[in-house]
């Protein structure tokens, strides 16, 4: 079975800049793989792990040394092995799916097996801004989203998360540090987040440095984000974690996504689902991982000035599936009909 292969680069500008620990984002470029047969069109979109030097130059250069490979029919067991974890195989994997639900006619939820659940709600995310007040006031702005996704340094985390909390009594809390803390300020600091009602902590220390978690006794959920980039990291993550936040830029795909989420279940860890940013053609895949999390993180196209037509749709917290077939055809039910 031949396929038809067009890759091209995307960019999304975001409304205003954000900011994580160490960096700022004005804007999220992806890498689009669209392969076609039979007059059916599967998409993925790339967008790659920034802190892994995975941009959308690498994922169009890795997608182009396969081309030939993919042209010629390879399957999702063969796209495993054709390219490693990372944004291009996420690119590949995504679309693979894609064109299997567009060429059967069944949807997403039936060839993966997971069901929807009557409900997805995702966090919003407040970036690192200048001051505590200033995070304090785009909290009190996000009024709207019951969960609250705090990005952190180094910088006045308590005091910031004060002001946050003044702002949003009523909210779920859960921060990310993106690797910004050392050992003895996260110690210093458990406490306090904890009394300001604290439910997870995304990430504290730095990835291959993180060590001191061995020991560490936390009164919150600590989360593995970029300490467990795929299923091949989980067991070393496992003894230091109590959550494994799932990105399928990481994961290399829904494929390795679904195969982690299950794994950590078995292992007794929560899991969550996060993105690197991205539109709705990222987030319907990961959208079918929320189905299996405790925590649910996929507001990336809030976040931008635009997204596609017909993507997710966003109500305040509330995450729906698309009504057409945009991707994986989520509007249907197992069974071909079409969902409630």
């Amino acid at each position: 079975m031949k396929y038809d292969v067009s890759i091209h680069r995307a960019v999304w500008p975001f409304i205003t800049p954000f900011r994580i620990s160490g960096k700022e984002f004005r804007q999220s470029e992806t890498v689009v793989l669209e392969i076609g047969c039979e007059g059916k069109i599967g998409r993925g979109e790339g967008v790659g792990v920034y802190y892994l030097d995975d941009t959308v130059e690498t994922i169009r250069n890795e997608l182009e040394k396969v081309r030939s490979d993919i042209e010629r029919g390879v399957t999702l067991e063969e796209a495993q092995q054709l390219l490693p974890p990372g944004g291009a195989r996420n690119a590949l994997d995504c679309a693979l799916w894609d064109l299997e639900a567009q060429r059967t006619g069944k949807s997403i939820w039936e060839l993966t097996g997971i069901a929807p659940k009557a409900e997805t709600r995702t966090v919003y995310t407040i970036g690192i801004e200048e001051t505590p007040e200033e995070m304090g006031r785009k909290a009190g702005e996000a009024a709207a989203y019951p969960i609250l996704k705090i990005k952190l340094d180094a910088k006045e985390p308590i005091e910031r998360l004060t002001a946050i909390r003044s702002a949003r009594p009523d909210a779920i809390l859960v921060v990310d540090a993106n690797q910004g803390f050392s050992a003895e300020q996260l110690e210093e600091i458990l406490p306090g987040m904890a009394e300001l009602g604290v439910a997870m902590l995304e990430q504290p220390l730095p990835r291959g440095d993180d060590d001191a978690l061995e020991t560490m006794v936390s009164p919150i959920d600590v989360c593995a984000d970029e300490s467990c980039l795929h299923t091949g990291e989980l067991p070393a993550a496992l003894s230091k974690y109590s959550m494994i936040n799932i990105k399928l830029d990481k994961t290399g795909g829904l494929t390795n996504a679904i195969k982690l989420a299950r794994m950590a279940r078995e292992a007794g860890k929560k899991v969550m689902v996060g993105n690197m940013s991205g539109t709705s053609l990222s987030m319907c895949p990961s959208f079918v991982i929320a189905q299996l999390c405790d925590f649910v993180d996929i507001d990336g196209p809030l976040l931008l000035s635009s997204d596609y037509l017909g993507g997710l749709s966003y109500s305040g917290a509330q995450v729906k599936a698309p009504n057409g077939s945009f991707w994986g055809n989520m509007h249907l039910s197992p069974g071909g009909a079409q969902a409630k």
